[in-house]
């Protein structure tokens, strides 16, 4: 028994040929829109008049005068947006008007990690190597490179003179 994987346009529903091209629409926004961005797929030919009827439009965020709460976003038609501007041409406004740069946001704190535990000694990082560590990786060797290996990372080698010397090995002759 076979299975066969038919493919249906989400405007029309009709049934797509294997050679049919097909197009993908991810809706950003839409007032019926209730969990975030879709994706449907269609037809070049169903969604050719979408830049015909496109709109020229003006999206705003509205704040209250005190800076507290959360901005409003409106939509509006360009031309609506424009004649709001009484005193000088909305395009001249908008070449002088002070930029906005998006708000930083904050980046979650790097968890700090403790390789002076059995879980994380001897991993490579670019800190420096506490005593604690060292005796760790001295104590625990075979343990540790077990590890280190199933993680898929470098191994400890006491003869290296750097992880002698990182870890507290006696120094290679």
């Amino acid at each position: 028994m076979g299975k066969k994987t038919v493919h249906v346009s989400d405007l029309s529903g009709k049934v797509l040929g294997s050679d049919d091209e097909v197009v993908g629409i991810v809706v950003l926004e839409h007032p019926d829109l209730v969990v975030g961005p879709v994706r449907l797929e269609a037809t070049p030919a169903e969604v050719e008049s979408i830049d015909d009827a496109a709109l020229d439009v003006a999206v705003v965020e509205l704040y209250d005068a005190h800076g507290g709460g959360e901005p409003r976003r409106v939509v509006l038609t360009a031309s609506e947006f424009d004649a709001l501007a009484t005193d000088v041409p909305m395009a001249q406004l908008l070449r002088t008007a002070e930029r906005v740069r998006p708000p930083k946001t904050p980046r979650k704190a790097a968890e700090k990690i403790d390789y002076a535990t059995l879980e994380h000694a001897g991993k490579p990082h670019r800190g420096r190597t506490t005593d604690e560590e060292a005796q760790l990786v001295r104590d625990h060797l075979e343990e540790i490179n077990k590890r280190l290996a199933d993680e898929g990372l470098r191994q400890i080698d006491p003869a290296d003179p750097d992880h002698a010397i990182r870890y507290g090995f006696p120094t290679p002759a």
